[in-house]
């Protein structure tokens, strides 16, 4: 393996981790920040939100929804392993990862993240994400 290869690995695994960080934390900008400027975000077969301020809106819109919900959500946890690298070259990466969501009622969600990300600047960006749930705990705060 190649020295520019080392380094796109490790940026991926940055922006992986920096997009969980950022939704456990809820703050959706920093969510954003983890995108190309036309950027898709696609979750469990929802319309696609393109570009970062669709991606702030949309995920605040969710953000309420569940805000409103009957048990309140303090807290969100998102767990990501087994991160695949599929192909890799100098202007693009394929990913592919699975992710389990732990909130106060304990397990509430789990699926698969399935990524391709290129390079932007000096970092690594996502230019798509589909976040697809294989499941959701009877009581999920999030379904």
């Amino acid at each position: 393996m190649e020295l520019w290869e080392v380094i796109a690995r490790e940026s991926v695994r940055q922006t992986l981790a920096d997009y969980t960080a950022g939704t456990d934390r809820n703050r959706l900008e920093d969510i954003a920040a983890c995108f190309a400027p036309d950027g898709v975000l696609k979750i469990s077969g929802g319309d696609p939100m393109v570009g970062p301020q669709a991606i702030i809106d949309g995920l605040g819109a969710q953000v309420n929804r569940f805000a409103a919900g009957p048990v309140p959500l303090t807290h969100v946890r998102h767990h990501v392993s087994s991160v695949r690298f599929g192909s890799v070259t100098p202007e693009r990466a394929e990913v592919s990862s699975y992710f389990l969501a732990v909130t106060n009622i304990g397990v509430d969600h789990w699926g698969r993240y399935r990524d391709v990300l290129v390079p932007v600047g000096d970092r690594w960006l996502l230019a798509s994400r589909e976040a697809s749930a294989d499941g959701f705990s009877p009581d999920s705060l999030m379904r």
